[in-house]
């Protein structure tokens, strides 16, 4: 275990390799631990108290709707909890303001040693609730140990001494204290790894918070809760609210709430934003928005590509995790001198994706996450094509068990058409022919989003001229749109994409904090 007292430089926690045969038989054991497991009950965490709520509701998951992940209390029917739970999180935050970084941090590396001790067991509730195949679970663990380890150690460095210029007869000293209560609601798609990195980061940099997980994904929001208790993290510093929609708005409208971490669709944020903005009776500041709302992001492939390397990193980025990463490649771009022989490879290595259970090793496409993207994304198929898009593959869903669509590719799709954007957060790909490299720019931009996106080229002068002039807030060369690493690549995009917030880069913590200058005359 890390301590924060002697640390090791960080590094990114090691992918599983599955095709080792004692790794995938310790996932298999996992599995079926975890499946000995479902259909629990989940309590209400609110300042270290566990609260059970006559009303219920239940998680299912994606790819079997007779499995019922967990059981939970539906938080919105108790309109006194966000009260409850955000003074519980005032009265800790008036403590926990004043522990030292490096104890703070110490909570973080335990929780990371927990985690990695635990990593298959974590992965598998994932593979269950959310329809994750195997290797995106294990990366999504994996993305949940690099916050932990990264964001500890970064708040070890912001509380060092800053630098300041200095004069004669003064003594002065900048320091970044904390803001106060959070709401942290995070996303389903991303179930530990993006709601745990947004809950510690605000913790470790001083804050308290009241988390609220999506109604898709709560059972593995509650069992980082459940190891945040056994590291013996005070109570009220994480407190836990299982509900929906009026629960998220109590909390972002609370006079007491100092900030909101937010991870989620286009539209929802912009409503957090509006919100947080007004000023209600008994607020004393101007409330803080860290938001990520998602993208429409587009490859682009010049006509000097490697066209093989691009058709393998299309469609990894369009139809891992069954399109549902905000930086998942949703347009595939491409100059019309290679538009056909792309098209033809990609729709080939498209065909051979095995669509199925998560629980089966080679499964590259399960299930979408609910009855309402499976029918939203149905009705985006039919919308590409009656707009005059070309269906190449794909196009059908399954409904019978689970939620399972077809990876889908829609052929000459032309700019401005509404697949091509509108965020779909599915398995569907839109393809757009580019008289050029510049034209191929301009359709890339010529969206409200701005989150990734890549170049597949090999002339560095477009390279170049890409890093200058494509309006993304994570841009690859010559490799796929997803995969950002902690402390590798810091995620956030621009425009309708969010603030920017850059995820897992050096400037996150600050976002939770505010600097204090003090000078004393000598």
């Amino acid at each position: 275990m890390q301590t924060a007292g002697a640390l090791d430089e960080f590094r990114n926690e090691p992918f599983t390799d599955f095709t080792a045969a004692e790794n995938k038989t310790a996932f298999e054991a996992a599995l079926a631990k975890v499946r000995g497991g479902l259909g629990r009950e989940y309590p209400i965490i609110i300042d270290g108290e566990k609260i059970s709520l006559p009303s219920k509701f239940e998680s299912r998951s994606p790819f079997d709707h007779a499995t019922v992940v967990g059981v939970f209390s539906e938080g919105d029917t108790d309109t006194s909890l966000v009260e409850k739970a955000i003074a519980a999180a005032e009265k800790a935050f008036a403590t926990w303001r004043k522990v030292p970084a490096a104890e703070r941090a110490a909570y973080l590396f335990k929780a990371a040693d927990i985690m990695r001790q635990r990593k298959h067991e974590l992965s598998a509730l994932m593979v269950y609730e959310v329809s994750k195949t195997w290797a995106e679970a294990d990366g999504d663990t994996a993305e949940a140990i690099d916050f932990c380890e990264f964001y500890g150690r970064e708040m070890l460095r912001w509380s060092e001494e800053q630098p300041l210029t200095r004069i004669p007869g003064e003594n002065n000293h900048f320091q970044y204290i904390p803001l106060g209560v959070g709401a942290v609601i995070p996303p389903w798609n991303f179930p530990l790894a993006i709601m745990a990195g947004m809950t510690m980061a605000a913790v470790v940099a001083g804050n308290t918070v009241v988390l609220k997980p999506s109604s898709d994904s709560p059972a593995i929001a509650s069992a980082f809760m459940e190891i945040l208790e056994e590291i013996g993290l005070p109570n009220g510093v994480v407190n836990f609210i299982s509900g929906s929609a009026a629960t998220g708005e109590a909390m972002v409208t609370h006079p007491k709430t100092r900030f909101i971490s937010f991870t989620g669709s286009k539209g929802v944020g912009l409503h957090i934003n509006e919100e947080a903005a007004k000023t209600r009776p008994g607020q004393i500041w101007i409330k803080r928005v860290v938001a990520e709302m998602g993208g429409k992001d587009a490859i682009i492939v010049a006509d000097d590509a490697d066209v093989e390397s691009a058709a393998v990193g299309v469609v990894q980025a369009a139809f891992g995790f069954q399109g549902q990463k905000c930086s998942a490649c949703s347009r595939l771009i491409a100059d019309e001198k290679v538009y056909d022989a792309l098209l033809d490879r990609v729709v080939e290595l498209t065909g051979k994706l095995k669509v199925g259970s998560p629980l089966d090793a080679d499964t590259d496409v399960a299930a979408v996450i609910n009855k309402r993207s499976y029918d939203t994304t149905l009705g985006y198929i039919e919308k590409g094509i009656a707009e005059g898009g070309r269906l190449m593959t794909g196009g059908k869903g399954d409904d019978s068990k689970g939620w399972f669509i077809e990876p889908t590719i829609i052929a000459d799709v032309k700019p401005g058409d509404t697949i091509e954007q509108e965020e779909i957060f599915a398995p569907v790909l839109a393809v757009t022919k580019a008289r050029d490299f510049e034209h191929a720019l301009e359709i890339a931009n010529g969206t409200e989003f701005g989150l990734t996106g890549a170049l597949y080229s090999g002339s560095q002068e477009r390279i170049e001229r890409a890093r200058e002039d494509f309006h993304v807030g994570n841009l690859y060369f010559n490799r796929k749109c997803t995969g950002a690493l902690v402390g590798v690549h810091p995620f956030g995009g621009f425009n309708m994409s969010g603030t920017d917030s850059k995820a897992g880069g050096r400037e996150y913590l600050l976002q939770f904090m505010q600097g204090k200058l003090s000078s004393q005359k000598v």
